[in-house]
């Protein structure tokens, strides 16, 4: 294809001497060209065009990356034990952290862990009004699931101000939003962020052990399976996406419930705005499009998952796990048939993209999954669009993280495909713990070369065109 100033040096020296409708359609013939050749320089970059650049380490676990929405372009990172760190505009890591509950969290194991602070989002407001939100566990409260059977810890959601100063928070302002006892160490989910209708979404497991049929794991509909918490909708709000409204209240509840939540008026938690997860560890809105919402859930032997959550949707845990039907009686062979819609008649809904765990004896390539981000940056063209998440490892032996690309179907599972990276041909050499955006759409990547939240080998990297002249 000739450059576009070829093309157009041609169409000028053509113009003089041709009619009007000639000219229109010439015109025409030139924004076809045009859009094509924009179409033909968006192709794919080679292998190994992207990279990953080193933003801070020195972390422990880190999880959660996000911009303060005030202009000063600081990048705040959360780290598993307790702490927030600001990233100045230069990139520099501030001394001291911006606020440390770690003196809220139960005692951490350091070898592997899914409790602590675990979310932290931003109120759109916060530059008048100085509010943000944490996703913490809290040791547990007094009983348990069942008799003889403690809870293990205590889901809270907190509101917090920032202080006089600005990079540090009023540690005496916090106000409990929300709390749930939560059964066992796992599947604690994590992840909140305000959707673009003001809302806060929340992410909660199903309440940890495994199949969803442990103490603290109700009976549901689907009595084969013996469970759970995933499929309930009635008794606890465990293995949902929730919405809440933090700028109201509900009876006796520091928050309001949409009046369009899914469930509002019925038998059902009027907080749940989708249900059906396992562990729906982390989720992002698309910030273009539609505002797509994108969860990774993570999965129990077989089967790891993304999906695309809608209003009142049943993503199938534990009925399904994956596209396929799950077993509770044996984790490693799927049921030859299961249900296809619940009791109510609401289909279960199939992810858009599924990666075999390790374990599968039919041969698995992902530990967990890790739900990431839309790329909206303008650094990387070639992703603009994209939906980028990752593997914590290929195994439970060794840090060996990777990073993979949605390839979007018109109907049926998406495809995708390992992005490679200039520095790391084979893998990061590290877990991926999480992701990250910040206002300008770019993706960052959190990592660690521990499993569990301890010693200092916590990054974070932005990505990157890798291409260097």
């Amino acid at each position: 294809m000739k450059p576009i100033t070829e093309i157009t040096s041609i169409i000028t020296k053509q113009l003089s001497c041709i009619p009007y409708f000639n000219f229109i359609v010439l015109l025409l013939c030139s924004v076809l060209l045009f859009q094509s050749c924009k179409k033909h320089d968006f192709n794919p970059p080679p292998v190994g065009a992207y990279d990953l650049q080193l933003v801070t380490d020195g972390l422990t676990s880190p999880l959660v990356l996000t911009e303060a929405p005030d202009g000063t372009h600081r990048l705040f990172v959360a780290d598993q034990t307790g702490k927030i760190w600001i990233l100045n505009a230069d990139g520099s890591k501030m001394s001291e952290p911006f606020i440390d509950i770690s003196s809220k969290l139960p005692a951490l194991s350091p070898f592997y862990d899914e409790r602590g602070l675990l979310g932290f989002a931003f109120h759109p407001n916060f530059k008048s009004n100085g509010k943000f939100y944490l996703f913490y566990t809290a040791p547990p409260r007094a009983g348990g699931p069942e008799p003889g059977v403690s809870w293990d810890n205590l889901t809270r959601i907190s509101e917090f101000r920032v202080s006089a100063n600005p990079n540090k928070a009023d540690m005496a302002s916090e106000r409990v939003i929300m709390e749930e006892d939560h059964p066992q160490m796992n599947h604690d989910g994590g992840t909140i962020a305000f959707g673009p209708d003001g809302y806060l979404y929340i992410s909660i497991g199903d309440g940890g052990g495994a199949g969803d049929i442990d103490p603290g794991h109700v009976d549901d509909w689907y009595a084969v399976n013996a469970g759970g918490n995933g499929q309930d909708i009635t008794h606890n709000r465990m293995g949902n996406i929730l919405r809440i409204d933090v700028n109201s209240t509900w009876g006796k509840m520091n928050y309001g419930i949409p009046a369009d939540n899914p469930f509002v008026g019925t038998d059902a938690k009027a907080e749940i705005y989708a249900y059906g997860f396992r562990n729906p560890y982390r989720f992002s809105f698309d910030m273009g499009d539609d505002h797509k919402l994108y969860v990774g859930d993570a999965g129990q032997s077989l089967y790891e998952e993304i999906d695309i959550v809608t209003k009142g949707g049943n993503y199938g845990w534990n009925v399904k796990e994956g596209t396929h039907c799950f077993n509770t009686d044996d984790f490693f062979t799927e049921r030859a048939a299961c249900p296809m819609e619940d009791t109510a008649g609401n289909p279960l809904i199939d992810p858009i993209i599924e990666q075999p765990n390790y374990a599968n004896p039919k041969g698995g390539i992902t530990l967990v999954i890790v739900g990431g981000n839309v790329y909206r940056g303008k650094s990387i063209p070639f992703l603009y669009g994209k939906y980028i998440f990752g593997s914590l490892s290929a195994d439970d032996e060794e840090a060996a993280g990777k990073l993979y690309l949605g390839k979007p179907a018109a109907s049926g599972l998406w495809g995708y495909e390992e992005l490679k990276l200039k520095s790391f041909p084979d893998d990061l050499g590290q877990y991926v713990k999480s992701f990250g955006q910040d206002l300008n759409g770019e993706v960052y990547v959190m990592t660690s070369g521990q499993l569990g939240p301890m010693g200092n080998t916590g990054k974070v990297y932005k990505l990157v065109y890798g291409v260097r002249k």
